[in-house]
């Protein structure tokens, strides 16, 4: 069978769309219908069902989805070793935020290094990076957690990211020169969605103090949450990294409110055996 099929096959997959993987490939979707189909003529089965509009994997497609991700590192690594060619793909999971707001240096210098790479980020929830480092689906996560993030995995801390309550300009709060946690409680906030690590860590304060979390709004992104802040709409709790530029230019300010848990490890994690590829090697040197 030809490689091609199978890296369609990953890349479906991964995307959960015949139409989204034929837009990273740059195939028509007429195309990668074909190679789909004609892995299921040669294995027998159906790979994929569709429930609605969402793409799944059938038990077999899961299947052939681990054998596939091993047999295509496999093949990377032999190129590497015996042509001393660097190429491939580097698939790297993380958090919206620091895909957004941490990363893009980063992978400028790795792609200045490998022009040819292909490199595949993946905004994603923690639970899901975890998981999918360990199937091998990610190459590399990164995320925002208490160190270490899983201790089935190779955990390497980077630096602490500290945790910070951000509100417009002329908020009364802004005005103290130290806020309680119980303060907090008589403001409202917008959060991020549910599942997200550092929403959670707060919640989680605030119910240890008898504090209920008072919620304006619920949004899944954060440069809407930043302007919805300078709207004044609500307090918001976001990483620091998130929010620097904001702060500088006084588009808004940091309350001054402290704790120490609301700082996390920022920390890239890798499957114990993982091979370490040069681009791998030379993108986890950044950190380090």
């Amino acid at each position: 069978m030809d490689l091609t099929y199978f890296r369609t096959f990953r890349e479906v997959a991964r995307r959960k769309s015949f139409t989204r993987a034929a837009e990273e490939l740059g195939y028509a979707q007429s195309s990668i219908t074909m190679q789909i189909q004609k892995l299921e003529r040669e294995y027998g089965v159906p790979l994929f069902e569709r429930y609605g509009r969402q793409l799944r994997l059938t038990p077999p497609g899961e299947t052939l989805l681990v054998l596939t991700l091993q047999m295509l590192e496999l093949y990377d690594q032999s190129k590497e070793m015996i042509a001393s060619q660097v190429s491939g793909t580097l698939t790297i999971g993380t958090i919206h935020s620091l895909a957004a707001y941490y990363l893009p240096p980063f992978l400028h210098e790795l792609k200045k290094l490998y022009p040819t790479l292909n490199i595949q980020l993946f905004p994603d929830s923690e639970a899901s990076i975890l998981a999918k480092v360990k199937d091998g689906d990610y190459d590399i996560g990164l995320l925002l957690d208490q160190y270490p993030a899983d201790p089935s995995l190779a955990c390497t801390k980077v630096r602490e990211e500290q945790l910070v309550v951000i509100a417009p300009q002329d908020h009364p709060l802004s005005r103290e020169s130290h806020i309680s946690i119980s303060a907090l409680g008589a403001y409202e906030f917008i959060v991020t969605e549910e599942g997200c690590i550092y929403r959670g860590k707060f919640e989680r304060l605030l119910k240890e103090q008898a504090i209920a979390l008072q919620i304006g709004f619920e949004l899944g992104n954060i440069e809407t949450i930043k302007h919805c802040v300078m709207s004044g709409l609500g307090l918001a709790l976001l990483p620091l990294i998130t929010v620097e530029s904001e702060l500088e230019l006084g588009k808004l300010v940091r309350l001054p409110f402290t704790h120490t848990q609301l700082a996390m490890d920022l920390q890239f994690v890798l499957h114990p055996k993982k091979w370490m590829s040069q681009p791998l090697q030379a993108f986890i040197n950044n950190f380090t």
